[in-house]
């Protein structure tokens, strides 16, 4: 667990440090592009935040690899080395998109490529556990569509959710988590060292997403782009890929003594086939809503809307904090239950907690008005725009400096950028004389 963790932190501390860098590369580049009709943040804001996140990847895999315990990882597999190459294309991809804008069906292409490269490299589903049947083996060709769908379903999904500030790498922290969990249970409570890959990748995209996370938080400093949202679904895709089409059924067999305790412990491996409907079943759904109501309205599946379940949240009066930890909250409930129903002793509580869970979240998202704040104890733990002493303190500032301003004649407005990316007006600031030179 240690090497995980030290790997899991030097992924977040090497993503951390670099967005900062990267944000001032994307304005210098002019990656910030216009504010479109869909978007819900009022300024140009620059993306290719998925720089900083692939730099943390490739740290994350160049410190496991001189790690005694997972060298293994390294020397007994290609799979590491299939996930960089493919995290490298379709990185490169959406760094060119976040840019320039690539068309949609070239996007896809680029994205059936990358899992293409994975799948000649060795990383592909070889069989399916299904319950009932047993283990099914199947053909190279069956194994790499297989594989080519999920990854593009995925990145997809991720794709699709990335509205909001934070949503995305939140949400995609959130299944990582989960499936670390139940990754490192396979490799550790069963012996089963074909888990071992799946556990680092978990490891390290969870340290992507929370080296990303604060400077993406509302109001967001950075976006991660499509170059970003791209990684993360490929990243979690080969975590997927990599438990369901190496772990052999008969290895946890010979552990539990029955094949039916065998299909009852195999239940998130069946899960990694339908990743996007469990781990992120909410970026799922919406992609699924999605392709339905712009097919309905005859346009493209591609086509752009302000349709998504994270702008219907804005809508119906969530604010935009709010809205994100709903669907941080769905997320967490759908991903850890199904890890979790897993456990045999305790599947019921596990069903039982899910259960009250949803309905305290039916409750939560049906009360858009009620506006929670931070307690007075925990002010100190929260960052300083989240402290109410802080916001009322602003708020009474505010109301005193336009009090005497109001007086004076108004001043001209200048039409620009407003926030913390604009100059200021300069017509209020006191004319400087000029002091004649000696001559």
């Amino acid at each position: 667990m240690r090497e995980y963790l030290l790997t899991l932190c030097v992924a977040a501390a090497v993503t951390y440090l670099l967005t900062g860098p990267v944000r001032k590369f994307a304005i210098a580049a002019g990656a910030m592009p216009e504010i479109r009709a869909r978007d819900v943040h009022r300024e140009p804001t620059p993306r290719l935040g998925g720089i900083a996140m692939f730099g943390g990847l490739c740290a994350g895999l160049l410190v496991a690899s001189q790690l005694t315990s997972l060298r293994d990882v390294f020397t007994q597999t290609n799979e590491p080395r299939a996930l960089l190459s493919g995290a490298g294309l379709i990185w490169l991809l959406g760094v060119l998109d976040d840019k320039w804008g690539v068309d949609a069906l070239i996007k896809l292409g680029g994205q059936m490529i990358a899992a293409g490269v994975m799948v000649m490299q060795g990383l592909t589903i070889l069989w399916l556990p299904v319950p009932g049947f047993g283990t099914i083996s199947l053909s190279p060709m069956q194994g790499t569509l297989l594989t080519v769908a999920l990854v593009v379903i995925t990145v997809n999904a991720v794709n699709f959710v990335d509205g909001l500030d934070g949503l995305a790498a939140g949400m995609v922290c959130i299944a990582g988590i989960a499936f670390f969990m139940y990754a490192y249970r396979l490799w550790f409570g069963y012996g089963v060292e074909q888990a071992a890959p799946a556990t680092l990748f978990s490891a390290i995209l969870i340290g992507m997403c929370v080296g990303f996370l604060p400077h993406n938080l509302h109001p967001a400093r950075i976006f991660m782009g499509d170059s970003g949202a791209l990684l993360l679904g490929l990243v979690m895709a080969a975590s997927a890929i990599s438990v369901t089409g190496q772990v052999d059924p008969d290895v946890i067999t010979n552990t539990t003594g029955s094949l039916r305790d065998t299909v009852h412990e195999m239940v998130p491996v069946y899960m990694p086939l339908l990743l996007p409907l469990t781990l992120i079943a909410i970026p799922a759904a919406d992609l699924i809503l999605a392709i339905v109501r712009r097919t309905w309205n005859g346009q493209s599946p591609f086509a752009a809307d302000r349709g998504h379940l994270h702008h219907r949240l804005l809508e119906i009066g969530h604010s935009h904090s709010r809205a994100v930890l709903i669907m941080y909250f769905w997320s967490a409930v759908i991903a850890f239950g199904t890890v979790g129903f897993s456990a045999r002793s305790s599947s019921m509580w596990i069903v039982l907690t899910v259960v009250g869970l949803s309905a305290i979240g039916l409750v939560v998202l049906l009360l858009p008005r009620f506006q929670p704040h931070t307690p007075r104890w925990a002010e100190a733990f929260v960052p300083p725009r989240y402290r109410r002493s802080r916001r009322t303190t602003a708020a009474a500032a505010a109301e005193q400096v336009a009090e005497p301003v109001e007086a004076e004649a108004p001043a001209p407005v200048a039409h620009g950028l407003n926030g913390a990316t604009a100059i200021g007006d300069r017509s209020r600031l006191p004319e400087r004389r000029r002091v004649p030179s000696a001559r």
